[in-house]
């Protein structure tokens, strides 16, 4: 992995330094991601330098958006293989991280992974978000709620906003058209108790497309019939 690559780029677009023991993490991460996926299907990127730039940087940039702080509760909502919740815990140690994931295989990569990496405060749910989202032990217990790559945003802010505490923030990453997208979820970001704060631009190197990330507040406690029923808010977006 070109941990090379990754440490000058967190150096100049975002301010951090990445030390010793974070670079040996992030390429034993990408080992075990290029080994895993050899077996399931985690991720279509298998460049060095991509993994590096679309996988590492890329989750590192919700710091751009968010100050993170010990003990801060964070939820990544569709995590996948990890993203952007590992990355973002494996530089800012002090948080309390959930990876949250339906799909078992995924779970079973995620569990497997954080205990390479020697990781505390790293909470693994296997569990559809419309399920989580209204079991009281997760709803609104969270101070940032994350995602990337997930879904259109009026159904994203229907799997994010019901996790997120009033007065925490969600941040969804997107790719070149996410202003479009945050038009079409207004009426959704209305009743669901969000608030668009801003749409951060971020130009990863060696990746063509502009990546943006969108910036959520939530000023009000979501109706309790949100999020509905597994299937619903993707099939009936608000």
């Amino acid at each position: 992995m070109s941990i090379g690559l990754l440490v000058r780029c967190s150096r100049e677009l975002l301010d951090l330094e990445l030390g010793r023991d974070v670079q040996r993490a992030f390429a034993l991460y990408a080992e075990e991601l290029l080994a895993w996926n050899e077996r399931m299907n985690l991720t279509a990127i298998t460049d060095p330098e991509a993994i590096a730039m679309r996988h590492f940087l890329d989750s590192l940039s919700v710091k751009l958006a968010v100050s993170f702080s010990p003990g801060m509760r964070v939820i990544d909502v569709g995590t996948g293989a990890g993203f952007p919740g590992l990355p973002l815990r494996l530089v800012f140690p002090s948080i309390e991280l959930t990876l949250l994931e339906a799909t078992t295989k995924k779970t079973l990569f995620l569990e497997h992974i954080t205990k390479r990496l020697g990781l505390s405060n790293v909470r693994i749910l296997n569990a559809r978000a419309e399920e989580a989202g209204q079991d009281p032990t997760t709803r609104e217990k969270f101070d940032l709620a994350v995602a990337r790559a997930v879904a259109p945003m009026p159904v994203l802010a229907e799997y994010l906003l019901p996790f997120c505490r009033v007065g925490g923030r969600c941040v969804a990453l997107k790719g070149e058209h996410a202003a479009a997208e945050v038009q079409t979820a207004e009426n959704a970001l209305r009743i669901l108790g969000g608030r668009l704060i801003k749409i951060i631009p971020v130009e990863l190197p060696l990746v063509v497309e502009t990546h943006h990330l969108v910036v959520i507040e939530k000023v009000a406690a979501t109706p309790p019939q949100y999020p509905r029923r597994p299937g619903i808010p993707s099939k009936r977006p608000l």
